[in-house]
């Protein structure tokens, strides 16, 4: 294997590695660690964003394979957190007032602080 080929290899491995953070910091996957689901949208946020960097500093410089890794990786890590931000914004506003209509925990007395 000569040294493109090898670097070539690299790069793809790489953009892999940040592919599957992302996903688990979408809770779409596992943590191998902990075998749970942990979310985490700033961090899944952060690793796009480094996706996306890498995108826009790589332009020309990459091969058809690479080019179409990346492409295809930030489609899908894009999609999924459209999706994951939604799925959050429509847990918060069913997680409003209770069905009392009070607007306070049921049983709460006082003010809300």
């Amino acid at each position: 294997m000569d040294i493109q080929q090898k670097h070539q290899q690299f790069f793809l491995e790489m953009v892999l590695m940040l592919h599957a953070a992302a996903m688990q910091q979408m809770g779409k996957t596992a943590n191998p660690l902990s075998q749970k689901i942990e979310r985490d949208l700033a961090a899944a946020q952060s690793t796009i964003d480094m996706l996306d960097m890498l995108e826009n500093r790589t332009r020309g410089n990459l091969s058809k394979e690479e080019e179409h890794v990346l492409k295809q990786v930030l489609q899908e890590l894009k999609l999924n957190y459209v999706d994951e931000i939604a799925r959050a914004q429509s847990s918060q506003s069913n997680a409003g007032p209770d069905s009392t209509g009070s607007g306070s925990p049921a049983g709460a007395k006082g003010s809300v602080p």
